[in-house]
Protein backbone atom coordinates (compact mmCIF):
# COMPACT_ATOMS: atom_id res chain seq x y z
CA UNK A 1 0.00 0.00 0.00
CA UNK A 2 3.29 2.27 -0.30
CA UNK A 3 3.79 4.61 -2.68
CA UNK A 4 6.94 6.11 -4.88
CA UNK A 5 10.01 4.63 -3.53
CA UNK A 6 10.59 3.68 -0.31
CA UNK A 7 7.98 1.70 0.44
CA UNK A 8 7.68 -0.25 -2.88
CA UNK A 9 11.57 -0.36 -2.68
CA UNK A 10 11.39 -2.39 0.15
CA UNK A 11 8.45 -4.94 -1.75
CA UNK A 12 10.51 -4.98 -4.32
CA UNK A 13 13.76 -6.23 -2.61
CA UNK A 14 11.53 -8.59 -1.16
CA UNK A 15 10.32 -9.80 -4.21
CA UNK A 16 13.70 -10.38 -6.01
CA UNK A 17 14.14 -12.72 -3.37
CA UNK A 18 11.00 -14.65 -3.95
CA UNK A 19 8.43 -13.09 -1.87
CA UNK A 20 5.03 -13.51 -3.00
CA UNK A 21 4.26 -9.33 -3.47
CA UNK A 22 1.06 -7.60 -4.07
CA UNK A 23 1.07 -3.75 -5.09
CA UNK A 24 -2.07 -2.09 -4.32
CA UNK A 25 -2.95 0.98 -6.65
CA UNK A 26 -5.46 3.70 -5.88
CA UNK A 27 -7.41 4.56 -8.98
CA UNK A 28 -5.13 6.39 -11.35
CA UNK A 29 -1.95 4.38 -9.90
CA UNK A 30 0.66 4.78 -8.14
CA UNK A 31 2.67 8.29 -9.15
CA UNK A 32 5.80 6.72 -9.78
CA UNK A 33 4.26 5.57 -13.29
CA UNK A 34 5.14 9.14 -14.19
CA UNK A 35 7.97 9.74 -12.54
CA UNK A 36 11.02 10.77 -14.96
CA UNK A 37 11.09 8.98 -18.13
CA UNK A 38 9.35 6.62 -20.39
CA UNK A 39 9.76 4.13 -22.53
CA UNK A 40 9.16 5.06 -25.88
CA UNK A 41 5.23 4.10 -26.53
CA UNK A 42 4.88 3.38 -22.68
CA UNK A 43 3.27 5.92 -20.08
CA UNK A 44 5.10 3.72 -17.18
CA UNK A 45 8.35 5.18 -16.37
CA UNK A 46 11.58 3.26 -15.99
CA UNK A 47 11.45 3.81 -12.26
CA UNK A 48 8.07 1.99 -12.31
CA UNK A 49 9.36 -0.53 -14.10
CA UNK A 50 12.33 -1.10 -11.49
CA UNK A 51 10.29 -0.64 -8.39
CA UNK A 52 7.19 -2.68 -9.93
CA UNK A 53 9.13 -5.50 -10.70
CA UNK A 54 7.99 -9.15 -9.40
CA UNK A 55 5.00 -7.63 -8.41
CA UNK A 56 1.18 -8.66 -8.72
CA UNK A 57 -1.03 -5.68 -8.90
CA UNK A 58 -4.29 -4.92 -7.87
CA UNK A 59 -5.85 -1.37 -8.04
CA UNK A 60 -8.39 -0.35 -5.28
CA UNK A 61 -10.82 2.54 -3.71
CA UNK A 62 -10.12 2.35 -0.47
CA UNK A 63 -12.06 5.47 0.29
CA UNK A 64 -14.72 2.56 -0.61
CA UNK A 65 -16.19 -0.27 1.61
CA UNK A 66 -15.71 -2.52 -1.50
CA UNK A 67 -12.42 -1.69 -1.43
CA UNK A 68 -11.56 -1.84 2.11
CA UNK A 69 -12.98 -4.93 2.35
CA UNK A 70 -10.89 -6.35 -0.63
CA UNK A 71 -7.94 -5.37 0.96
CA UNK A 72 -9.35 -6.73 4.43
CA UNK A 73 -9.36 -10.30 2.21
CA UNK A 74 -5.74 -9.82 0.99
CA UNK A 75 -4.30 -9.40 4.97
CA UNK A 76 -6.32 -11.97 5.83
CA UNK A 77 -3.26 -14.05 3.83
CA UNK A 78 -0.54 -12.08 4.08
CA UNK A 79 2.84 -12.42 6.34
CA UNK A 80 3.37 -8.39 5.36
CA UNK A 81 1.49 -5.38 4.70
CA UNK A 82 3.73 -2.36 3.74
CA UNK A 83 1.97 1.42 4.01
CA UNK A 84 3.21 5.07 3.94
CA UNK A 85 0.54 7.21 4.21
CA UNK A 86 0.71 9.82 6.84
CA UNK A 87 0.54 8.78 10.32
CA UNK A 88 -2.98 8.52 11.28
CA UNK A 89 -4.39 8.00 7.54
CA UNK A 90 -4.47 4.41 7.92
CA UNK A 91 -6.51 4.71 10.62
CA UNK A 92 -8.87 7.11 9.34
CA UNK A 93 -9.78 4.09 6.53
CA UNK A 94 -10.48 1.62 9.75
CA UNK A 95 -7.56 -0.41 8.24
CA UNK A 96 -5.18 0.43 11.58
CA UNK A 97 -2.39 -1.54 13.40
CA UNK A 98 -5.31 -2.51 16.11
CA UNK A 99 -8.04 -3.71 13.67
CA UNK A 100 -5.41 -5.43 11.18
CA UNK A 101 -3.64 -7.62 13.95
CA UNK A 102 -6.99 -8.58 15.81
CA UNK A 103 -7.84 -9.89 12.39
CA UNK A 104 -4.40 -11.59 11.79
CA UNK A 105 -2.64 -11.58 14.76
CA UNK A 106 0.82 -12.24 13.20
CA UNK A 107 0.85 -10.29 10.67
CA UNK A 108 4.15 -7.69 10.75
CA UNK A 109 3.18 -4.00 9.34
CA UNK A 110 6.14 -1.90 8.23
CA UNK A 111 5.17 1.56 8.13
CA UNK A 112 7.38 4.41 6.05
CA UNK A 113 7.10 7.86 6.90
CA UNK A 114 9.61 10.81 6.57
CA UNK A 115 9.63 11.69 9.92
CA UNK A 116 7.82 8.60 12.10
CA UNK A 117 4.46 8.38 13.59
CA UNK A 118 4.70 10.64 16.30
CA UNK A 119 6.77 13.83 17.47
CA UNK A 120 6.59 17.52 16.33
CA UNK A 121 6.94 16.77 12.47
CA UNK A 122 4.88 13.68 11.89
CA UNK A 123 2.12 15.00 10.22
CA UNK A 124 4.24 17.41 8.15
CA UNK A 125 4.71 16.24 4.18
CA UNK A 126 7.78 14.24 3.41
CA UNK A 127 10.37 13.55 0.70
CA UNK A 128 13.88 12.15 1.03
CA UNK A 129 15.25 15.86 -0.14
CA UNK A 130 13.73 17.34 3.16
CA UNK A 131 15.85 14.35 5.71
CA UNK A 132 18.92 15.08 3.43
CA UNK A 133 18.50 18.73 4.32
CA UNK A 134 17.80 18.41 8.33
CA UNK A 135 20.43 15.21 8.66
CA UNK A 136 23.16 17.24 7.98
CA UNK A 137 23.89 15.59 5.01
CA UNK A 138 23.57 18.54 2.51
CA UNK A 139 25.24 21.22 4.88
CA UNK A 140 28.81 19.05 4.35
CA UNK A 141 27.97 18.04 0.99
CA UNK A 142 29.87 20.91 -1.56
CA UNK A 143 32.85 23.04 -1.79
CA UNK A 144 34.19 25.26 0.57
CA UNK A 145 32.07 27.92 1.23
CA UNK A 146 29.56 27.17 -1.45
CA UNK A 147 25.48 26.15 -1.05
CA UNK A 148 24.96 23.06 0.61
CA UNK A 149 24.17 20.04 -1.72
CA UNK A 150 21.13 18.15 -2.15
CA UNK A 151 22.18 13.95 -3.80
CA UNK A 152 21.33 14.38 -7.32
CA UNK A 153 19.53 10.78 -6.86
CA UNK A 154 16.87 9.91 -4.76
CA UNK A 155 19.58 8.53 -1.99
CA UNK A 156 17.50 8.32 1.46
CA UNK A 157 14.43 6.50 -0.28
CA UNK A 158 16.58 3.71 -2.27
CA UNK A 159 18.66 3.52 1.65
CA UNK A 160 15.42 3.58 3.35
CA UNK A 161 14.30 0.70 1.22
CA UNK A 162 17.07 -2.14 1.60
CA UNK A 163 16.68 -0.81 5.71
CA UNK A 164 12.77 -1.43 5.85
CA UNK A 165 13.47 -4.60 4.09
CA UNK A 166 15.95 -5.87 6.68
CA UNK A 167 13.61 -4.66 9.03
CA UNK A 168 10.88 -6.59 7.58
CA UNK A 169 12.47 -9.72 7.78
CA UNK A 170 13.77 -9.47 11.18
CA UNK A 171 9.69 -8.99 12.42
CA UNK A 172 8.98 -11.94 9.98
CA UNK A 173 11.10 -14.22 11.42
CA UNK A 174 9.99 -13.53 14.62
CA UNK A 175 6.29 -13.57 13.92
CA UNK A 176 7.25 -17.35 12.14
CA UNK A 177 8.96 -18.30 15.50
CA UNK A 178 5.94 -16.83 17.92
CA UNK A 179 3.05 -16.51 16.00
CA UNK A 180 3.22 -12.90 17.03
CA UNK A 181 2.85 -9.84 14.21
CA UNK A 182 4.19 -6.33 15.22
CA UNK A 183 3.99 -2.90 13.99
CA UNK A 184 7.28 -2.01 12.43
CA UNK A 185 8.23 2.09 11.93
CA UNK A 186 11.02 3.40 10.00
CA UNK A 187 11.44 7.13 8.83
CA UNK A 188 13.77 8.98 6.10
CA UNK A 189 15.02 11.04 9.03
CA UNK A 190 16.47 8.39 11.41
CA UNK A 191 18.09 5.90 7.90
CA UNK A 192 20.19 8.65 6.86
CA UNK A 193 21.56 10.27 10.13
CA UNK A 194 22.68 6.31 10.03
CA UNK A 195 24.63 7.20 7.32
CA UNK A 196 26.59 10.39 8.96
CA UNK A 197 28.53 7.57 11.21
CA UNK A 198 30.23 9.65 13.81
CA UNK A 199 29.06 12.93 13.51
CA UNK A 200 26.49 13.25 15.85
CA UNK A 201 29.12 11.80 18.38
CA UNK A 202 32.10 14.10 17.34
CA UNK A 203 29.41 16.86 17.23
CA UNK A 204 27.69 16.51 21.06
CA UNK A 205 31.21 15.72 22.94
CA UNK A 206 33.75 17.65 20.75
CA UNK A 207 31.40 20.43 19.41
CA UNK A 208 32.78 19.27 15.83
CA UNK A 209 31.30 20.25 13.02
CA UNK A 210 32.56 19.24 9.86
CA UNK A 211 33.17 21.47 7.17
CA UNK A 212 31.91 21.70 3.37
CA UNK A 213 35.32 19.27 2.07
CA UNK A 214 34.60 19.04 -1.76
CA UNK A 215 34.12 15.43 -1.67
CA UNK A 216 36.37 14.56 1.04
CA UNK A 217 36.09 12.95 4.56
CA UNK A 218 38.29 14.26 7.68
CA UNK A 219 39.62 11.41 8.83
CA UNK A 220 40.71 10.39 5.75
CA UNK A 221 43.71 12.27 3.10
CA UNK A 222 43.79 12.20 0.27
CA UNK A 223 40.67 11.82 -0.55
CA UNK A 224 38.44 12.89 -3.28
CA UNK A 225 37.92 13.26 -7.22
CA UNK A 226 40.70 15.28 -8.99
CA UNK A 227 41.08 15.76 -12.61
CA UNK A 228 43.45 14.51 -14.97
CA UNK A 229 45.40 16.20 -17.94
CA UNK A 230 42.77 14.59 -20.25
CA UNK A 231 39.73 16.20 -18.37
CA UNK A 232 38.66 13.27 -17.00
CA UNK A 233 38.16 12.49 -13.32
CA UNK A 234 40.00 9.74 -10.99
CA UNK A 235 38.63 9.00 -6.93
CA UNK A 236 40.75 7.78 -4.95
CA UNK A 237 40.38 7.21 -0.78
CA UNK A 238 43.20 6.32 1.87
CA UNK A 239 41.15 5.48 5.06
CA UNK A 240 43.70 2.97 6.17
CA UNK A 241 47.53 3.73 6.91
CA UNK A 242 48.77 1.27 5.14
CA UNK A 243 47.29 2.41 1.87
CA UNK A 244 47.91 6.15 2.64
CA UNK A 245 51.62 5.39 2.82
CA UNK A 246 51.51 3.58 -0.44
CA UNK A 247 50.18 6.57 -1.99
CA UNK A 248 52.57 9.08 -0.17
CA UNK A 249 55.15 6.87 -1.63
CA UNK A 250 53.44 7.23 -5.22
CA UNK A 251 53.58 11.01 -5.21
CA UNK A 252 57.32 10.74 -3.95
CA UNK A 253 56.82 12.03 -0.10
CA UNK A 254 57.77 8.64 1.63
CA UNK A 255 59.36 9.99 4.62
CA UNK A 256 58.22 12.59 4.68
CA UNK A 257 57.22 13.57 8.83
CA UNK A 258 54.06 15.54 7.58
CA UNK A 259 52.21 12.50 5.80
CA UNK A 260 53.55 9.71 8.57
CA UNK A 261 50.56 8.86 10.82
CA UNK A 262 46.63 10.03 10.07
CA UNK A 263 46.53 12.49 12.27
CA UNK A 264 50.01 13.97 10.57
CA UNK A 265 48.16 13.58 7.23
CA UNK A 266 44.62 15.25 8.56
CA UNK A 267 47.14 18.33 10.18
CA UNK A 268 48.46 19.06 7.07
CA UNK A 269 45.19 18.10 4.72
CA UNK A 270 46.33 21.23 2.45
CA UNK A 271 49.33 20.62 1.28
CA UNK A 272 48.56 16.45 0.33
CA UNK A 273 45.59 17.45 -1.24
CA UNK A 274 47.46 19.93 -3.35
CA UNK A 275 50.35 17.17 -4.32
CA UNK A 276 47.79 14.78 -5.32
CA UNK A 277 45.64 17.48 -7.44
CA UNK A 278 48.95 18.33 -9.21
CA UNK A 279 50.32 14.60 -9.36
CA UNK A 280 47.05 13.70 -11.52
CA UNK A 281 47.08 17.14 -13.41
CA UNK A 282 50.46 15.56 -15.33
CA UNK A 283 48.74 12.46 -16.46
CA UNK A 284 46.04 11.23 -18.34
CA UNK A 285 43.09 9.07 -16.12
CA UNK A 286 44.23 5.97 -18.11
CA UNK A 287 47.77 6.56 -17.10
CA UNK A 288 46.87 7.96 -13.51
CA UNK A 289 45.12 4.79 -12.61
CA UNK A 290 47.13 2.53 -14.38
CA UNK A 291 50.45 3.63 -11.68
CA UNK A 292 47.36 3.54 -8.94
CA UNK A 293 46.89 0.02 -9.29
CA UNK A 294 50.17 -0.84 -9.80
CA UNK A 295 51.18 0.41 -6.33
CA UNK A 296 47.80 -1.60 -4.82
CA UNK A 297 46.28 2.09 -3.39
CA UNK A 298 42.31 2.04 -3.42
CA UNK A 299 41.31 4.34 -6.78
CA UNK A 300 38.34 4.18 -9.55
CA UNK A 301 37.84 6.49 -12.58
CA UNK A 302 35.20 8.45 -12.17
CA UNK A 303 32.43 7.00 -14.61
CA UNK A 304 29.28 8.32 -16.39
CA UNK A 305 26.73 6.14 -16.45
CA UNK A 306 26.70 4.54 -19.65
CA UNK A 307 30.90 3.84 -18.92
CA UNK A 308 29.89 1.94 -15.82
CA UNK A 309 27.85 -0.56 -18.28
CA UNK A 310 30.10 -0.88 -20.31
CA UNK A 311 33.00 -1.65 -17.55
CA UNK A 312 34.42 -5.22 -18.18
CA UNK A 313 34.06 -6.22 -14.28
CA UNK A 314 30.47 -4.36 -14.43
CA UNK A 315 29.56 -6.94 -17.16
CA UNK A 316 30.98 -10.13 -16.30
CA UNK A 317 29.30 -9.78 -13.07
CA UNK A 318 25.99 -8.58 -14.48
CA UNK A 319 25.48 -5.62 -12.28
CA UNK A 320 22.71 -4.98 -14.41
CA UNK A 321 20.77 -7.10 -16.03
CA UNK A 322 17.50 -7.07 -18.96
CA UNK A 323 13.99 -7.64 -17.73
CA UNK A 324 10.88 -7.34 -20.58
CA UNK A 325 13.71 -5.33 -22.61
CA UNK A 326 14.38 -3.31 -19.68
CA UNK A 327 17.69 -2.57 -18.24
CA UNK A 328 17.95 -2.15 -14.76
CA UNK A 329 20.02 -2.94 -11.49
CA UNK A 330 20.50 -6.57 -10.32
CA UNK A 331 18.90 -8.07 -7.09
CA UNK A 332 20.92 -5.82 -4.50
CA UNK A 333 22.66 -9.55 -2.84
CA UNK A 334 23.81 -13.02 -4.17
CA UNK A 335 23.02 -16.15 -2.63
CA UNK A 336 24.26 -19.01 -3.21
CA UNK A 337 21.73 -21.48 -2.06
CA UNK A 338 18.17 -19.39 -2.93
CA UNK A 339 19.80 -16.67 -5.41
CA UNK A 340 16.95 -13.92 -6.28
CA UNK A 341 14.81 -14.04 -9.66
CA UNK A 342 13.58 -11.45 -11.89
CA UNK A 343 10.69 -12.45 -13.59
CA UNK A 344 9.13 -9.32 -15.09
CA UNK A 345 9.31 -5.73 -14.98
CA UNK A 346 6.30 -3.55 -13.12
CA UNK A 347 3.96 -3.84 -15.58
CA UNK A 348 0.40 -1.85 -16.51
CA UNK A 349 -2.02 -0.98 -14.11
CA UNK A 350 -4.62 -3.35 -13.01
CA UNK A 351 -8.32 -2.47 -14.07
Amino acid sequence: MATIVAGPGAARHLADFGAQVTKVEPPGGDSIRRLGWTPEGDPDSYYWKLVGRNKELVTLDLKTEVGREALLGLVDDADLLIENMRPGKLEALGLGPEELLARRPSLVILRVTAFGQSGPYADRPGFATLAEAMSGYAAISGDPGGKPQLPPVALTDEVTAIAAAYAAVTALWHARETGEGQVVEINLLEVISQIMGPLPSASAHLGYEQPQLSGGIPYSVPRGSYRCSDGKWVAQSNSSDRLAARTVALLGYEGDPRFATNVDRVANRDELEAIMVEWCSQRTRDEALAELEAADVAAAPVYTMAELRADPHAIETELFIEVDGIVQQRPIARLSKTPPQVGKAGGPQAS
